[in-house]
This record gives C-alpha cells, sequence and structure tokens, in this order.
C-alpha cells in the first residue's frame, strides 16, 4: 500500500502532515430484505444484499461498492481503509468464500483494495452467510459471500453510462433473439495512469485497472434456461524501470437450467476461475521476482425437489481440481517455486422444512474428500523446522485424502407475527489458507493448500439470535451471540516470515483459534429518513504451539469495539441526502518490549504477539445524489465528502531507533486520507 502511495505521490508519509486526495465518491447501500422477510428467514446469521439500493451511502472514492457495503453490517470488519478485504465474526478474509456465479474469487479488489473487483452495474444481488452456511456452500470457515449477475434484458436495448475523476464504467444489455437471447456487457476502467503522464516526476509510473463482465442468457425451450458468464479484472502498477505489480482474476461459467417436473429442477455448471500474481523488483542489478496463482476447474450439479408448500430439498455434487503455485521471492530466479494440486470432491443434502405454523428447520449434511495430489515435493518437518525427509510422488498420485462430514442446522421460531426467535450449529471445513505477517491481504499473500502435513481448517459455530419488529414495520431490531472454535488455524513461526524459505511448511506452525462476540442492529425501514446503527462486541483468539511461549494471544484481526450509524434522507424527488460514521477499537499489533545491540546492529525482544493495539478508528462521511428523469434518460450526479472531520486514521505503525528519547525507541504513524471529496456522473438510456 505504500507502494501505491509512491506511485500516487499525494500520500502522506506520517499522519501528522495530510494531504486531501481528491476523487469520484459515490455511494452503497447494502441492506437486508424487507422486516417481515428478515423476521421468517429461516437461515441464522445471513444478509441479503439489495443490489438496487446502491448508490446512496457515500464510500471512498465514489464507486458503488458491494464490498465496502457489508463492511457497515454487524459481524463484519473492514481491514482498513483501502482494503477489499472482509473479516467476518473472528475470521479473516481469507477464511471467506466469495463466489461470482459459483466461480471464485480471490482478493477481490483493485488497487491494492481502493476499489472493489464488482462493478456494481453487473451484480443482480447477493447473500452474505456469517452464521449457518447452507450445505450446497463449502470451503470457507468464517463466510460465503454468494454473488449473482444480472441478465440482460429480453425485450429492448439499455446503456448506462459513469465517468468519476479516477475511473469510468460503461454498459450495455439487450436481446440479440428477442424473448429467446440477450446480452449484458460492462466494463470499467481507471484512468489515473493518464493524471501520471502529465507529471515530469511521474510520467514513466503505471497506475491502472480494468474489469469486463459479460453474460449470455439463451431460452433453449420452455424448460430449459442456458447462461454463459465471463469474468476478467486485471491490475498493473509500475514503478519505472524498478518495480512491476500485476495481478487478476478470470472467470467463465456455463450453467444449465432444466425444469424436470413443476416439482423438480435441476442446474448443472461448469466452472473455471483462475487467480494470478506476479511482481518483480530490480535494486542494485538483483532481480527479486514473486509469482503465484490458484487455478479451479470444476463441476457442480445440484437437484431441488420442492414435493409439498413445506419442503423443499437440494442434493448435489461438485468435483473440482485445484492447481496453486505459493507466490514467494526468488532471487535471480535460483528456485523452483512451490506448486501443489489436489482433487476435491463434494456431495450434499439440504432440506427447507415447515415443521409447524411457527417452527421453520434448514438441516443440511455435506461430505467433503480433499485429495492431496502428487508431481510435487512433500515434506517431514523436524521440531526446528528443518527438513528430516523429502517425498517424491509421480504426478496425479494420491498423496492423502481427508474425509470430513460437515452438519448444518438453523431453526427459525416464531413468538409472533412480529418476533422471532433463531438458533443454529454449523461445521465447515477449508483447504486452501492464506498465510500473513498482518492482518490486511495483500495481492501477493502466500497461500498454501493442505498437504501430508497442512491439515484441513474445520470450524465449529453456534449461535442464538432475537429479532422485534414494531407493528408497522417502521423499525426492527436484531440482536445475536455466536460462538466459533477453529481448529488447525496456521500462523508464522516466531522470527519467520513470508519470503524467508520456499518451503512453507518449514516456517508455519498450526494450532487453535476461538471467536465469541455480541451482534446488535436497529432498523429503520419507513419514512423520508431511513438507515440502521450496528454494533458489534467480538473478541478473537488464537493458540499455537510454539507461539508466544505456547499461550493464548490476541488474533492480529481482533477488534473489540464496531459501531456504524447510517443514515439516509429523501430530502425531494431529485435530492436524496446520506451520511455514515464509523468506529472501531485499534487493530491489534506486535511492538517489541526491549531491545539490544550487537555488533554494530540493532536488534529488537517482541515478548507478545499482537499485545499491544494502534488508536481506534473513526470518520464521518456525507453524500448527495441529484437525480433527473426524463423520457427516455436517466441522469445522476452523486457527491461525496469521505472522513470529514478530517481525522488521520493509522494505517501503518513503524518502529525506530530514537536516541532523543529516553526509551531510545520511536513509533511513528503513517495515514493516507484526510478528507476526500468527490463527484461522478452517471446517465442511462
Amino acid at each position: 500500500m505504500l507502494l501505491l502511495a509512491g506511485l500516487l505521490g499525494s500520500v502522506p508519509s506520517l499522519a501528522q502532515e495530510p494531504v486531501v486526495m481528491q476523487d469520484t465518491l459515490a455511494d452503497v447501500v447494502v441492506s437486508s430484505h424487507r422486516p417481515a422477510d428478515r423476521i421468517k428467514e429461516v437461515q441464522i446469521g445471513v444478509e441479503k444484499v439489495n443490489i438496487a439500493e446502491l448508490g446512496r451511502v457515500p464510500v471512498l472514492f465514489g464507486e458503488r461498492d458491494i464490498i465496502k457495503g457489508i463492511q457497515l453490517l454487524p459481524g463484519v470488519k473492514q481491514e482498513s481503509d483501502v482494503s477489499s478485504g472482509f473479516q467476518v465474526r473472528g475470521g479473516t478474509s481469507a477464511q471467506n468464500l466469495i463466489l461470482l456465479d459459483d466461480a471464485t474469487i480471490y482478493n477481490a479488489g483493485h488497487l491494492m483494495g481502493l476499489f472493489s473487483t464488482f462493478n456494481d452495474d453487473v451484480l443482480q444481488g447477493a447473500s452474505l452467510y456469517k452464521g449457518m452456511i447452507p450445505a450446497q456452500l463449502g470451503g470457507a470457515t468464517s463466510s460465503v459471500l454468494d454473488i449473482d449477475t444480472k441478465a440482460g434484458n429480453q425485450h429492448g436495448h439499455h446503456l448506462s453510462a459513469t465517468i468519476g475523476l479516477l475511473s469510468a464504467k460503461l454498459s450495455a444489455q439487450g436481446p440479440l433473439v428477442k424473448d429467446k437471447l440477450s446480452y449484458f456487457v460492462a466494463g470499467r476502467r481507471s484512468y489515473m495512469d493518464l493524471f501520471l503522464k502529465a507529471t515530469e516526476d511521474y510520467k514513466d509510473n503505471k497506475l491502472n485497472f480494468y474489469d469486463l463482465n459479460a453474460r449470455f442468457d439463451f431460452r433453449a425451450g420452455p424448460k430449459d434456461y442456458l447462461t454463459l458468464s465471463l469474468f476478467n479484472g486485471r491490475d498493473n502498477l509500475g514503478l519505472e524501470d524498478m518495480m512491476s505489480m500485476k495481478w487478476s482474476n478470470t472467470s467463465a461459467v456455463l450453467r444449465w437450467h432444466h425444469d424436470m417436473t413443476d416439482r423438480v429442477y435441476n442446474t448443472l455448471a461448469l466452472i473455471a476461475s483462475d487467480y494470478r500474481s506476479d511482481v518483480s523488483i530490480d535494486v542494485l542489478k538483483t532481480d527479486y521476482a514473486m509469482q503465484g496463482y490458484i487455478s479451479h476447474l470444476a463441476m457442480k450439479d445440484e437437484l431441488t425437489w420442492q414435493p409439498t408448500a413445506k419442503h423443499k430439498l437440494k442434493m448435489g455434487l461438485q468435483t473440482d481440481l485445484i492447481a496453486l503455485k505459493s507466490a514467494e521471492w526468488d532471487i535471480n530466479l535460483l528456485h523452483q517455486k512451490e506448486k501443489r494440486k489436489a482433487w476435491e470432491n463434494a456431495i450434499w443434502v439440504n432440506e427447507e422444512w415447515q415443521a409447524t405454523s411457527r417452527m421453520q428447520l434448514s438441516a443440511g449434511l455435506r461430505l467433503d474428500a480433499f485429495t492431496v495430489l502428487g508431481g510435487a515435493p512433500f515434506y517431514e518437518i523436524a521440531a526446528n523446522g528443518d527438513i528430516a525427509h523429502t517425498y517424491n510422488y509421480k504426478s496425479g498420485k494420491f498423496v492423502k485424502t481427508y474425509l470430513l462430514l460437515e452438519p448444518r442446522l438453523s431453526v427459525n421460531y416464531k413468538l409472533s407475527d412480529a418476533a422471532s426467535l433463531k438458533a443454529g450449529y454449523s461445521r465447515t471445513s477449508q483447504n486452501l489458507h492464506a498465510i500473513r505477517n498482518a492482518s490486511m491481504s495483500m495481492p501477493f499473500d502466500r497461500y498454501t493448500m493442505s498437504s501430508n502435513i497442512v491439515k484441513p481448517q474445520t470450524a465449529h459455530q453456534l449461535s442464538l439470535g432475537y429479532m422485534q419488529m414494531v407493528a408497522d414495520g417502521d423499525y426492527d431490531f436484531s440482536v445475536e451471540g455466536y460462538y466459533k472454535t477453529v481448529d488447525n488455524v496456521y500462523d508464522y513461526r516466531d522470527g519467520k516470515a513470508f519470503y524467508s524459505e520456499i518451503e512453507i511448511e518449514r516456517i508455519i506452525l498450526g494450532g487453535k483459534g476461538r471467536a465469541y462476540g455480541l451482534e446488535a442492529m436497529l432498523h429503520k425501514n419507513n419514512g423520508p429518513l431511513t438507515g440502521w446503527v450496528a454494533y458489534t462486541l467480538s473478541w478473537a483468539e488464537n493458540k499455537i504451539d510454539g507461539i508466544n511461549q505456547n499461550r493464548w494471544y490476541t488474533a492480529s484481526n481482533d477488534r473489540r469495539h464496531d459501531i456504524s450509524v447510517v443514515g439516509m434522507y429523501k430530502l425531494s424527488r431529485r435530492w436524496e441526502l446520506s451520511a455514515t460514521w464509523v468506529y472501531n477499537t485499534g487493530q491489534a499489533m506486535t511492538v517489541p518490549g526491549a531491545k539490544y545491540e550487537a555488533g554494530g546492529d540493532t536488534f529488537y525482544y517482541y515478548p507478545q504477539r499482537n499485545g499491544y493495539r494502534a488508536p481506534a478508528y473513526h470518520h464521518l462521511d456525507l453524500g448527495a445524489i441529484y437525480t433527473i428523469q426524463a423520457r427516455r434518460f436517466t441522469s445522476q450526479w452523486s457527491f461525496g465528502l469521505y472522513n470529514v472531520y478530517n481525522h488521520y486514521n493509522p494505517f501503518a505503525i513503524t518502529i525506530s531507533n530514537d536516541d532523543q528519547k529516553p526509551s531510545g525507541t520511536k513509533a511513528t504513524q503513517t495515514a493516507l486520507f484526510g478528507i476526500v471529496p468527490s463527484v461522478s456522473y452517471t446517465i442511462k438510456f
């Protein structure tokens, strides 16, 4: 992120010397469905995202952003101002699964997280599962964000264009064959590199991103429906001839939906996705390179049967070939990258049952089989981290298979038409692990998968919730508590870092984690003023033998208090105003407790992992939208002010020597943004 600051040439190096950045600032509203629907929803801990309401809440840089929107919900934490990563109920962003039309997306952010990977123009809806996850979804121990894209209009052609200070986007949709074949295409690109070219100091730097979406829907017959969804997003950052950073997501999904009878239908999906990162640095004629990828080639088949109005049964299977290349530094191409492959299979069944007029249940069972495949070296690791033995298996040979049975249960008991009590339990597992030095995700994070040494991560979560709605639906209140334990949590050994060894098993240790907390939310649903207040009280801890003297320690993503206040006011037919205020406890961090010198060098002693906290984080944002409705088009101006009272939130805190202080050490806080104004213009035909 500091590299991005250098490329922009406008980010302050220290908090006490901030700078004002200008950009487009639009809005985001993420809301659950109607209050009555939230009362009836059988799943505990699920948030339905209403994409149609995007564009009303102010966010940084004005992009209508589903990721920034869900960060305003209880139980969901943002990693930083400039990260698209989100943390759910004590988990890290790497413990979330993000699906775009069933395709897995990694590192869902542009420009290190300033912009979301997802263009809001193409999104139809989404569900965030943070409590009980339905059995048809697997591969994450924290949450699943399931996103659907829009189908093109079958009857007429429509065009939408938006231009802001740093990026622009264009979308088009309509019928290719009326009532039979439709298209929806959209593209977005930043043009910050054009500003850099206009400066003498930064004209040779690169700073841009783009994303492209396309969807084609074909009604093959009265009972058959085909959909092809395509996505590609790419970032390109460069500092003259010294440094280059690139990362991308690419996916393709072909779905066939077939109605077998009025009560039975089947959906078959062929899925391909690929995430790649590429970093290279040239320092004093030494080449440093770091490349990695994660690719999936999958097939998913799901059968839905609704025999009566009280029963809905889903059953299915999925098979997925996974290839992973760990991102670690190569110096002058001295290393072969660590590569691994696996074959993951799952079968599931999930039943929704209206047991009584007041009680509804969702119960599921998922069986996951993860097979580690040969074709790369595998190891035995000694207690000190050295390699005790190396095994070489032929490509495709089964090295080890993990079988995991995952029960899921959620119960909704209606106390009345305006109140409900919910409870849930879920066991989930995850076989891809991101190992990080800090709490914030980066495009070049090191990933590994379950192996003969690294075991699948498994989580058990219990949750209990209550929801109350006033009779007219103007207000509703919900409170939900949870307790979660996680097995096989991995972290770096003391004194190790992600670049220190090519064999990642040598520098990590596994243990257990726990997270628990309370979430509360008050909605105002009707009238000219709408919005919500969300509060989260939470704890997250890890215990790994060999780290922190084998004691429980605060997880890097632990934050005690999170508050979000969101308000939207309909001033007139054309004007809408909005405001948000967020506050959270400072991030946990590891700082030295002592230092010593040896051979002229200074060394620091760290007595406790994540034993200190950064200062609290908070900011107030304002937004306004002016809309003009005409017969053939709609135009909209969006204005915003991010961080209105110009508070400099900590992005990074570094420790260095200072002989002028009694301690001989000083802490320096780096902040990225002061007040940020924005404007954008959208026109739709």
